[in-house]
């Protein structure tokens, strides 16, 4: 019996001679702990050493993957096919297994004895391979297992997915603090120059203002050009000659301007942060960021983790994705569930109208679900299939909006009741049976549910007397 073992250091054939002395052993592994018992048990067939790390990496990358790497196929077609060798090879992978038989046509076999001589044998791997030490197995072994992890990283969609994830947290942290630094900022110079916050209503071209200005008497020798238009300049210099503002010291000018600074650096940074994000979703997700845009695809990726797992959600879950606190207080108060989350931030939703948007998000959302499976798993990278996922949804909302216009829609006309224009026989009975009897139905159909209700409270009544 041949036995195939894959080392970091190459492919190796061991036999086993004498497979009725496996029988009579209890434990294999203790047994070939001893080094001249394992030599006697096991003796070397073939050995074939990989070139370098990156040969060995190639070809445990395939055995990974259940695929027999071509430098083992070469081995064993050199050894064992080409010499006739009857034995049974013993394989530890399954999968191996199953792809050398099909393929190569080996006797592969797999038992609990079979096991234990696996790890009997790595055990004594240096003893049993001449010119294999210890400290170079060991090195081996570092350096494909640093290569292996350098390669799954490099091909792990996750991997990427996490520079969406940290860019659109960023994104949203930084609105926050500009919002707050803007709030401080016109709260404070307010005290100063409070006519300057009506007149600029922009954060950022009121930062850059209070930056050029400083102190509010410094306001009529400054030059404002590059900043404001000539009417909004005028206003500003009109307005700081008659400014009822508190004065302030050249410390306090000081501070403001830091963070007037701060919140232009911050908004000079945010501005690049969201260029970067764009690029990363146009080249990860395109046909996501055609059908949704770049934030609100990011944030569903974000909230789903990574685009694989955002790929394995149905349509209606992406539907109310980020409304997840509502949908469960709906259904503890058994109210109406919620029809959007994150996706009603679409310009699709929140252009259609209130009646509709129900409707649109539903439609946004199985094509949003197609869309992220197609980026997720697909081989494209272009974005065709998000743009006519995109124009089918448009002519859908236009054909909405135009079937649902409730005031254009007319209530149906009664018909007239058309006279008999000829009779060809006269009908004695039907002078006097058909009201006659049809009134005679209702008034029995009437009698029998008075009589079945008065039964039913016969019963619960005797029921009651024989509890109490």
């Amino acid at each position: 019996m041949l036995i195939l073992i894959e080392t970091p250091a190459g492919f190796a054939l061991f036999q086993v001679a004498n497979t009725k002395a496996l029988n009579k052993i209890d434990n294999i592994y203790d047994y070939l702990q001893n080094e001249k018992q394992a030599k006697k048990l096991v003796t070397p067939f073939a050995f074939q050493q990989f070139k370098d790390t990156q040969e060995a990496l190639v070809a445990t990358s395939k055995l990974i993957n259940g695929k027999i790497p071509k430098k083992l196929s070469k081995f064993l077609e050199k050894n064992v096919i080409s010499q006739e060798v009857q034995d049974q090879i013993a394989v530890q992978d399954k999968k191996l297994a199953k792809q050398l038989q099909e393929q190569l046509g080996l006797n592969c076999i797999q038992t609990p004895v079979t096991e234990q001589l696996f790890r009997g044998i790595r055990s004594q791997l240096t003893n049993l391979i001449e010119g294999l030490s210890e400290s170079e197995l060991k090195n081996m072994t570092l350096g494909l297992a640093h290569g292996l992890s350098r390669y799954k990283l490099k091909f792990s969609t996750e991997k990427v997915d996490t520079m969406i994830i940290q860019a659109i947290a960023l994104l949203d942290d930084l609105d926050k603090e500009i919002n707050n630094y803007m709030m401080r900022l016109r709260e404070w110079f307010g005290w100063h120059f409070p006519e300057l916050g009506k007149i600029i209503t922009d954060n950022l071209i009121y930062a850059k203002v209070v930056k050029a200005i400083g102190m509010r008497i410094k306001t009529s020798s400054t030059d404002l050009s590059g900043i404001l238009p000539e009417n909004l300049e005028a206003d500003v210099k009109q307005a700081a000659e008659v400014s009822f503002g508190t004065e302030i010291t050249k410390e306090d000018e000081k501070f403001i301007l830091c963070l007037a600074d701060q919140v232009i650096e911050l908004t000079d940074y945010r501005s690049q942060l969201s260029e970067y994000l764009k690029n990363r979703m146009q080249a990860i997700a395109p046909n996501l960021t055609t059908m949704v845009g770049e934030l609100v695809g990011a944030r569903l990726i974000s909230h789903a983790g990574s685009l694989v797992n955002l790929a394995k959600y149905p349509a209606s879950t992406i539907q109310i994705l980020g409304a997840e606190k509502a949908l469960f207080k709906a259904i503890r108060t058994k109210h109406n569930t919620p029809k959007y989350g994150l996706i009603f931030q679409a310009s699709l939703v929140g252009s259609a109208p209130a009646k509709l948007k129900g409707k649109v998000s539903r439609t946004l959302a199985a094509k949003t679900a197609l869309c992220i499976r197609y980026d997720a798993l697909g081989e494209g990278q272009d974005a065709e299939f998000g743009v006519t996922n995109k124009s089918f949804l448009e002519k859908r909302v236009h054909q909405l909006e135009e079937g649902v216009n409730y005031r254009d829609v007319k209530a149906p006309q009664r018909g007239k009741a058309k006279p008999v224009q000829s009779q060809t026989q006269y009908q004695e009975e039907a002078d006097f049976q058909p009201q006659g009897a049809t009134w005679m139905q209702k008034f029995q159909k009437g009698e029998d549910k008075r009589q079945a209700s008065q039964d039913i409270v016969q019963r619960t009544q005797q029921k009651k007397v024989k509890q109490q």
